[in-house]
């Protein structure tokens, strides 16, 4: 290399590392330092004094950059290179394609490198990735003339992205009473299960689900019932997302008297989230399961549960959680009803460690 070439290639290293990218703002103001980001309002800027800064996209008359960034056009086309602006179109260096040209109103995104490597990671997370989910836990008890306990732990985790959503869940409710020295079980029951879901359209969605159930007053060892199906999204917005859902599925049922039971059922079913304010917020779902082999027979879910914040990480819960089952053994009531309420922790995690 000429020393000519050299100091020439020199200059330019030392141009970008004093400079970096450049806005220019309407009303003549310009700032130095590195694009983050633009989301089609404003445009985040990391300037060298004043650090990270937000302003209107309308405002800014022309922005330079040193450093690649990614460029997302209305038709889905994405572009990685330096950028220029001039006559109210963007001017893109890239390194396989050339000089790429967009009018301004045709950009929909502008992202630094990083920015982009984590949008894309969001578009295809890591199974450990964007779980948030909730503990609650309630405990209740007397003392005097009697001994009574009751002990209640729901726990939910949830990982959801564009594309699909996993879910996992538990409820136990166990309580007992002792007087006169005798000690007395008067509620055992437990409920959980893991559901997928899939996009297969923006309003479309197929799921399958497993859940499990115990109640030692209804003589139920466990109720094991897989099923699937089709979903739409009625409604998905920032306070309100309803969904609904039909399918089929098999419920098995082992009784402690000895009964099994086995039949196919249909599932018809509604689920619904909605924001009651900033702070609080309510969950709904009713599953309804018409026996397809004992026509006749039916079972019905449903859930209902409202948390207000208190930090943000701890809010307080009020949850129903009801079962019925319209055929159940000789001298069984039809339904049982857990009702708790208690301190809910919650937690997010956008990424693994």
């Amino acid at each position: 290399m000429s020393i000519a070439r050299l100091l020439t290639f020199t200059l330019i290293v030392c141009s970008i590392a004093l400079f970096g990218d450049q806005i220019t703002m309407k009303n003549g103001d310009r700032f130095s330092g590195a694009v983050i980001k633009l989301d089609g309002k404003n445009l985040v800027f990391k300037s060298d004094y004043a650090g990270n800064i937000t302003v209107p996209w309308e405002a800014v008359a022309a922005i330079s950059s040193t450093m690649p960034l990614s460029i997302t056009l209305e038709d889905g086309q994405l572009v990685l290179g330096q950028v220029t602006t001039a006559d109210n179109k963007f001017v893109v260096q890239t390194r396989d394609a050339g000089t790429v040209m967009a009018s301004r109103d045709a950009v929909q995104m502008v992202r630094s490198q990083a920015e982009q490597a984590e949008a894309d990671r969001y578009r295809n997370p890591r199974i450990t990735d964007l779980w948030a989910g909730f503990l609650d836990l309630g405990y209740a008890a007397a003392r005097g003339n009697s001994t009574n306990n009751n002990l209640n732990v729901s726990a939910n985790a949830t990982r959801a992205t564009t594309r699909d959503k996993i879910q996992v869940y538990f409820t136990s409710l166990y309580a007992s009473s002792k007087v006169s020295g005798k000690s007395v079980v008067t509620a055992n029951a437990e409920r959980g299960g893991i559901g997928y879901n899939l996009n297969v359209s923006p309003r479309i969605f197929v799921f399958g689900t497993v859940d499990l159930e115990s109640d030692q007053f209804q003589d139920l060892d466990l109720r094991f019932s897989p099923a699937g199906g089709f979903g739409y999204h009625a409604a998905k917005g920032e306070t309100t997302v309803f969904d609904i859902f039909g399918g089929a599925g098999l419920n098995r049922e082992f009784f402690s008297n000895g009964l099994n039971r086995t039949s196919g059922e249909a599932l018809v079913g509604e689920d619904l989230v909605y924001r009651l304010s900033s702070i609080t917020s309510l969950h709904e779902r009713l599953s309804f399961y018409p026996n397809i082999t004992r026509t006749g027979e039916y079972r019905t879910n449903f859930d209902l549960s409202a948390a207000t914040t208190l930090k943000k990480w701890l809010a307080w819960q009020v949850t129903a959680s009801d079962r019925l089952l319209s055929d159940p053994l000789p001298g069984r009531k039809r339904n049982d009803l857990i009702l708790t309420t208690g301190l809910r922790i919650t937690f997010a995690r956008a990424e693994s460690k």
